[in-house]
């Protein structure tokens, strides 16, 4: 039933087009909180392929986590190590879905990187109260969206760059409630 309802929600969106012949991995974009794992997770059980969360190989690898370095280091520092980091990641061929962090599709660099890569993007595009909701609701400190006004704010400056990717989800509140629910 999980990946049945899945199924139906990448179908429905578009993905099985030709854009999903791309040879790169499936790389999932979109604003903190917006579903990008969880997502990211089903398609890669789905299709029988690794999956990687960007921010989960960056702690790994550096041993702090991005919001340690943002808080640390600062965003411009952070966003130096994520983007050498998806070109490593990128470049290893070991990932066949990919959850970025919310502000990796932003820059232009990474973007290049991933289309260079012949990478399909699909963009899940979830309605700021949803984001709000579950960054509020989470124990996972994060610096770029500690208030609403500056989660809202950056949420909508970032929106016509994610609307660059490839495909376009539009979740609703019952689409993600549903696969809130299906994926437990």
């Amino acid at each position: 039933m999980r990946r049945g309802l899945v199924s139906r929600v990448f179908h429905a969106s578009g993905i099985g087009s030709a854009e999903m012949r791309r040879p790169g991995p499936i790389v999932i974009t979109g604003f903190m909180g917006c579903g990008k794992s969880k997502v990211a997770r089903e398609l890669a059980l789905r299709r029988n392929v690794a999956m990687v969360d960007l921010d989960e190989w960056i702690t790994a690898r550096v041993g702090r986590s991005p919001a340690q370095l943002i808080t640390e280091d600062g965003e411009s520092a952070f966003r130096k190590i994520e983007s050498n980091a998806l070109r490593d990641l990128l470049a290893a061929r070991e990932a066949g879905v990919i959850a970025l962090g919310g502000g990796a599709w932003i820059e232009k660099a990474n973007r290049d990187l991933i289309d260079e890569h012949g990478c399909t993007t699909i963009w899940l595009d979830t309605p700021f109260a949803i984001c709000w909701e579950r960054i509020a609701a989470s124990e996972e400190d994060r610096p770029l969206g500690r208030t609403r006004e500056e989660a809202e704010a950056r949420y909508h400056r970032r929106r016509p760059i994610y609307a660059l990717a490839h495909i376009h989800i539009a979740a609703t509140t019952d689409l993600i409630s549903a696969i809130e629910t299906q994926l437990g």
